[in-house]
């Protein structure tokens, strides 16, 4: 005899079977993925509570944390060959909290409290700028292949830097390098509002996921070593190194822009060349790559 849970069976794939069909087992390699962004979430709304028992650096820490495992959940996914529409919607989820909900209330809590109403709209917006950018991604999703130069790009700032990027008046303040005082607040609340724009922008930035999937033998080690030299100098030097990746990512924010524009150039040029191979382009920005 068959015992009936009390809950619904995990099918992440397609609806509830009706009838006296029995399910299949659901291997483990199709959960972890999942429970990876599951982590991702508890580590998003950590950083909220220690927001508000004003422990920054384990909040700054969560987050980052939080970062880290939203990057790897999808490519664990598709290592494991265990994507799903139920991951990707749970993925999406994450991040509005992760890297919408929990930078707005850190930042709320840390400095932009001291303008009062003016800092919770600016904490609002951010919020809502994350929101929006997310589903704009979903919806770009849906969207027919574009160039393969394109998957080399987002539009706008992608939520998880946009997240880390709004945190740098945190990171200054931790540092020592600015003092928590109403002026800096102001400065913050105009700095998050930048920050938020950017992620609903139809600025072309670098995504990074077509470059460095294979590798020459003879840069292999001096990766490896350049890889743990970072950590080690993250662990070591955390709001220096913080700081810093803030301002290389915004110094690459032009590049990015200019990229774009001679990958499109050089498009329209070959276009030109060979008039019968030539593809009517989209109305609207390109589509983004997965996650």
């Amino acid at each position: 005899m068959r015992v009936e849970t009390p809950f619904p069976p995990f099918e992440p794939e397609e609806a509830a079977r009706s009838g006296g069909t029995r399910l299949r087992d659901i291997p483990l390699k199709a959960i972890f993925p999942n429970l990876i962004t599951l982590l991702a979430i508890c580590s998003g709304l950590t950083a909220i509570r220690f927001a508000v028992e004003s422990r920054l650096e384990l909040a700054v820490g969560a987050i980052v944390l939080a970062a880290f495992l939203d990057g790897i959940d999808g490519r664990v996914a598709r290592f494991l060959k265990s994507t799903s529409r139920f991951g990707a919607q749970m993925d999406s989820l994450a991040d509005f909290v992760n890297f919408g909900v929990a930078p707005a209330m850190l930042l709320y809590f840390t400095l932009l409290d001291q303008v009062h109403s003016f800092g919770w709209i600016a904490a609002l917006i951010f919020a809502i700028c994350a929101c929006l950018r997310l589903a704009r991604f979903n919806v770009m999703l849906e969207m027919p292949d574009r160039p393969k130069w394109q998957r080399n790009f987002f539009i706008g700032v992608p939520a998880p830097a946009g997240a880390l990027t709004s945190l740098a008046p945190v990171y200054a303040m931790l540092l020592g390098s600015a003092e928590p005082g109403e002026a800096f607040a102001v400065f913050s609340v105009f700095y998050v509002l930048v920050i938020g724009l950017l992620m609903v922008s139809s600025l072309p930035t670098f995504s990074g996921k077509e470059m460095g999937r294979r590798i020459p033998r003879s840069l292999v080690l001096p990766l490896l070593i350049i890889v743990v030299a970072g950590v080690a100098a993250l662990l070591s030097y955390p709001w220096q190194m913080l700081l810093v990746c803030v301002l290389v990512y915004l110094g690459s924010l032009p590049l990015g822009y200019r990229s774009w524009q001679a990958h499109r150039a050089a498009e329209k040029a070959g276009a030109r060349d060979h008039p019968e191979s030539e593809v009517e382009e989209q109305s609207g920005p390109p589509p983004e790559p997965t996650s």
